[in-house]
């Protein structure tokens, strides 16, 4: 069985630790902890896997945000996964920094990567883990704020918060999302 990660970023040293890569960054730290690495393939940065009988296969787009859903169609269809295989990790504002909400579907909130899916696939009943960011911005500087680079303080509660998203990641290819939501989206 197989499943499509999806990290959610933008390429290029500028965008690099980002608020807005933060799916990327989830991604980077689940192939590490994996001893995985990325190749520059087709649509984005990719990389596989095994575990259980079951193939993940981590896709970090190189389509930048807005075009995401290229991407996501492609290695689809290449690895003949299913909708419901697709877990997109994706950076929000609502939520508080570091907080993690895993949903089966949902509106794209406004978010451009999530749209471009949306609008590429013809559904939004996709699996979606979305971290928050949180939205310390004042009125006006939204961009500037999600393009903008985490504070160091900010930097310290990251790397708690991937290995939660692994152990979710996980748990929704082994367990499906129903277990993984019930475990993880309260905590």
């Amino acid at each position: 069985m197989k499943y499509l990660i999806v990290g959610l970023g933008n390429i290029g040293s500028e965008y690099e630790c980002t608020r807005h890569n933060i799916g990327f960054r989830v991604l980077d730290a689940l192939a590490k902890a994996s001893n995985v690495v990325f190749m520059d393939k087709r649509y984005g940065a990719v990389t596989e896997i095994k575990m259980k009988g079951r193939t993940l296969i981590l896709l970090k787009p190189s389509t930048y945000m807005n075009l995401s859903g290229n991407a996501v169609r492609y290695w689809m269809q290449a690895e003949k996964i299913p909708l419901e295989n697709v877990l997109v990790v994706v950076d929000d504002l609502a939520l508080p920094l570091g907080t993690l909400r895993l949903k089966g579907k949902g509106s794209d909130a406004g978010h451009n990567g999530l749209g471009h899916i949306q609008a590429t696939l013809g559904t939004q009943n996709y699996a979606r883990l979305r971290f928050g960011i949180g939205n310390e911005f004042s009125r006006g500087r939204q961009v500037d704020y999600v393009l903008g680079h985490f504070a160091d303080e900010e930097e310290q509660v990251l790397p708690s918060r991937f290995e939660i998203c692994e152990d979710i990641i996980k748990t929704f290819c082994l367990a499906g999302i129903q277990t993984a939501m019930n475990q993880y989206n309260n905590k």
